[in-house]
This record gives structure tokens, C-alpha cells and sequence, in this order.
């Protein structure tokens, strides 16, 4: 088999189920160029972790459209790039503000104080199981609670909340490599509509909380004024509509990855039943064995970078590996192995560098009341399917689908 063959196989649909094997096997060429104009693909620990913190490495949409990438290049019309999408200063800037927002030193508690109407949002999805015995824990579940979660945050209407759907779906696709190469005219006009039609959802949105501001994120945002200065409307609604896919797709597949791992571990669903405090290390654990995130895609080089003796020339597109990196022999010991009680979990799960998963404290909260509270209240949970069927997408890896049986909810 050849190099070229094994990338080509990672993303194939037909490997999304068990990718790993694969992963390991990219790992012994750790600095991989498929073809001329193809990505550089680095898979090694501490390689990607340097990477992400290199000031070299753009995330800027323009120079991934330089680079060849016309999805971004489509992408970049209309709202202005989100911060994900942008490099220093102007990254900063704009992190900085929605940070503010969101969390300490501003709004220290603002997830923290989350936490009740967390687990009164779980409750009422596990009661809504009623006297079934069997569950699709996405559809049921994994789906319904974190877009519930974010529109609050944000202080979108809940009448409001299952318009979402028609709207992320197809910028959450716009993400998979293998859809982005082989898109049309079509998709891209798809993924621009979605990507305006919610934006211009959220512009009514905040013009509301400018004109009555209420205890939401929204507000916030429409009314920042630190030392950073304001953000303009539309950069408000651009930060709006990230903070709506990021803080719920990759949310989705964490708890339904974690549910998922815990039911092929019954030892560890048993502890986590019997002792809900260890709920924090096994999302840990999770981060790294099977992170929600699987691969960085979106990084160009803005100057020539030399990575395990092998030069990558400027203007070439990186793509990351985290989930090979997050099972490195050379960082992890028995890096294979689920184990909720390792000393060491410094995963790349959540990224590194500037770019790190801005919604990280959220998400930890989000997944570790859902693991613990289905581990509570499911009497003998076990799979029905196994493998499930997966999303298409290989940037964000989870199942589509994930049926659940059990014999009792308390």
C-alpha cells in the first residue's frame, strides 16, 4: 500500500467507524505530502502541538483561498471570517472581546452558573425517554441538549431553537476534506446560503438587545465596550454564528463518543455510575482517545517550515492530525488503551495555541453532567448496534445514529 493510498483511505467513508488503525500507520511517516499540490499532513505529537503554537502556521481564510482552497475562498464572502479564521492582531481583538462575554475575567461564573439549568435540561430529555426501552441517543439526546444549551447562551428565542438544523447542517459539511474537494457549485451556494441565512437571523437578534439588553451573551457582545473597542454588527453576528456550530457540533459528538466508549467499558460506566465525581477524567480521557475533532485542516504556511528534516515550502496547506497525535507512542503511554485514571492527559482535544476550543469550559461542564447523569439513570444501558452508523464528515468524527437499550430509567 502506498503513502499516497493511506491518506486517501483515512478519509474514505468506508474507515470513519474505526480510523485508528490507519492513524497508526500514518504515524510512521509523520511529515506526509500526498501529491504536489496536496497538503502537507503531519501526524506526530509534538510536532502538531509546535505547529499550532507557530506563528508561521496562517489560519487566515485569504491565505487558505490563496492556497487553493475555493470552499474557503466562497466562505469568505458575505459575513466577515469569524476569529477562528483570522491570525494576530486581529484575531486577538476579536477573541478577546467574545471572551469577555463569556468567561473570567469578565464573566467568571457565567458557565459555572450554568450548572443547574444543566442538569434540569438532561433530566428533561431523559424523562422524555417515557416508558421507551430502547433510544437513538443523538436524535433523543446528544442532538437536542448542547443546541439547547448555546441558544441560551446566546439568548436565542427557544421557540426559535429547531430552525438551527437547516442551518448548521450544511456548514458543519463544508468541514469534511473529502466533501470540500469534491464540492460544486451547488454545495458551495449551499453552505453560503446557511451561512447568511443564519446571520441574518442573529442581525435581528442583536438589533433587539441593542435596544433592550438583556442577561445574554448577545448583549453582551452588542454592547462591548473595553479597552478592545467594539465589534461592528457584523462582526458580532459572524462571532455569533461560530459560537452556534462550534458550541454545538463538536458538543454532539463528544457526548455520543463518550456514551459509546463507556458502554464497550462497562467497568468504567459501573465506577461512573457509582462515584459521579470521576465524570471529569474520564471527559479527559475522551478528549484524547476520541476526541471530537479529529483533524485541523484549515492551517497554510506563511513561510518555509522545516518539520522533521523535511521542508514544507511557503504558501502550502497543513493539515493537522490531532486524533493520530493524541495517540502517539512517543507522548502517551499505552496510548491504545482507555484509562480514566491516567496521570497524564494532555490532549490535543481541544487544540493548542491562540486557536484552542474557545467554548473548552462549556463543553468539559456539557459532557461531564450528560455522561454521569445517562450513568445514574439508564438500568443496564448496552448498545444495539455496534459499530453505528457514522456522519460523513471525517473532520468531525461521531456517529450518525447511536441505539441504546436498557431494562429501566430511574
Amino acid at each position: 500500500m502506498t503513502q499516497a493510498s493511506l491518506f486517501r483511505r483515512i478519509t474514505d467513508f468506508a474507515n470513519r467507524a474505526d480510523p485508528y488503525p490507519l492513524y497508526e500507520e500514518l504515524r510512521r511517516t509523520p511529515v506526509l505530502h500526498e501529491e504536489e499540490d496536496g497538503p502537507y499532513v503531519i501526524s506526530s505529537y509534538w510536532d502538531i502541538e509546535g505547529l499550532l503554537h507557530d506563528p508561521r502556521i496562517s489560519s487566515d481564510a485569504a491565505n487558505l483561498a490563496a492556497a487553493g482552497d475555493e470552499l474557503a475562498e466562497a466562505q469568505s464572502t458575505g459575513l466577515p471570517p469569524s476569529f477562528l479564521r483570522l491570525d494576530p492582531p486581529e484575531h486577538d481583538r476579536l477573541r478577546r472581546i467574545a471572551n469577555s462575554a463569556f468567561g473570567p475575567p469578565h464573566k467568571p461564573r457565567r458557565i459555572e452558573s450554568m450548572r443547574g439549568e444543566l442538569h434540569e435540561i438532561v433530566g428533561g430529555l431523559i424523562d422524555g425517554f417515557g416508558d421507551a426501552r430502547e433510544i437513538d441517543l443523538v436524535d433523543q439526546f446528544a442532538y437536542p441538549f448542547p443546541v439547547t444549551v448555546i441558544c441560551r447562551l446566546l439568548g436565542v428565542p427557544r421557540e426559535d431553537e429547531p430552525r438551527f438544523r437547516s442551518w448548521v447542517d450544511p456548514l458543519v459539511a463544508s468541514l469534511d476534506p473529502e466533501t470540500r474537494e469534491s464540492a460544486d457549485e451547488e454545495f458551495v451556494k449551499a453552505a453560503q446560503e446557511a451561512r447568511m441565512q443564519l446571520g441574518m437571523y442573529l442581525a435581528g437578534l442583536v438589533e433587539q438587545r441593542t435596544k433592550d439588553p438583556q442577561d445574554d451573551m448577545l448583549s453582551d457582545l452588542a454592547d462591548s465596550s473595553g479597552p478592545e473597542g467594539a465589534m461592528t454588527m457584523m462582526e458580532v453576528m459572524s462571532t455569533a454564528v461560530l459560537l452556534l456550530i462550534a458550541g454545538h457540533e463538536t458538543t454532539v459528538n463528544l457526548i455520543t463518543n463518550g456514551m459509546l466508549t463507556l458502554l464497550r467499558h462497562p467497568d468504567v460506566l459501573r465506577r461512573l455510575r457509582e462515584d459521579p465525581g470521576l465524570a471529569a477524567n474520564i471527559v479527559e480521557e475522551l478528549l484524547r482517545y476520541e476526541p471530537p475533532v479529529q483533524i485541523v485542516p484549515q492551517r497554510t504556511c506563511i513561510a518555509d517550515i522545516e518539520v522533521r528534516g523535511v521542508t514544507i515550502p511557503k504558501g502550502s496547506r497543513i493539515w493537522l492530525m490531532l486524533a493520530a497525535g493524541n495517540r502517539d507512542p512517543e507522548r502517551f503511554k499505552h496510548p491504545e488503551r482507555f484509562d480514566p485514571d491516567r496521570g497524564d492527559i494532555q490532549h490535543l482535544g481541544f487544540g493548542s495555541g491562540i486557536h484552542s476550543c474557545f467554548g473548552a469550559p462549556l463543553a468539559r461542564l456539557e459532557t461531564q453532567i450528560a455522561l454521569s447523569e445517562l450513568a445514574r439513570r439508564l438500568d443496564n444501558p448496552r448498545l444495539v448496534e455496534d459499530p453505528p452508523p457514522y456522519r460523513q464528515n471525517a473532520v468531525l468524527r461521531g456517529p450518525r445514529h447511536l441505539r441504546i437499550a436498557f431494562d429501566d430509567r430511574r
